[in-house]
């Protein structure tokens, strides 16, 4: 049974930085598809940054990320990280890693079958 655990949130002041974390067990194919979802309170989750673990790790961004998000991955500890800087207001939110892929789009959360539990970002002016 594959599991996440995203860790790594917190409050920081806009311009600041933050590193999420999103501790994977369980899987047992060397290939499969993790991206990082945020949603806001009222607004739908959306998908913000996704890599392919195993396959080439290839990585796409959301258009409002790119060049401030980082996606990467530590094979040897099975573990995503999405370094975040140049913090805006706007990034705040619930973050979540999800995997569990059932083919779509790498930023539609009905997409994805396993979710992390969540860890909060806030970013204030």
């Amino acid at each position: 049974q594959v599991q996440l655990v995203d860790s790594g949130g917190g409050s920081v002041q806009a311009g600041g930085s933050l590193r999420l974390s999103c501790a994977v067990s369980g899987y047992r194919v060397t290939g499969y598809r993790i991206t990082w979802f945020r949603q806001a309170p009222g607004k739908e989750r959306e998908g913000v940054a996704s890599i392919y673990i195993g396959g080439g790790g290839y990585t796409y961004y959301d258009d409002s990320v790119k060049g401030r998000f980082t996606i990467s991955q530590d094979s040897a500890k099975n573990t995503l990280y999405l370094q975040m800087n140049s913090l805006k207001v706007e990034d705040s939110g619930m973050y979540y890693c999800a995997t569990g892929f059932k083919g779509g789009w790498w930023y539609r959360s009905t997409d994805f079958g396993v979710w992390g539990q969540g860890t909060q970002v806030t970013v204030s002016s």
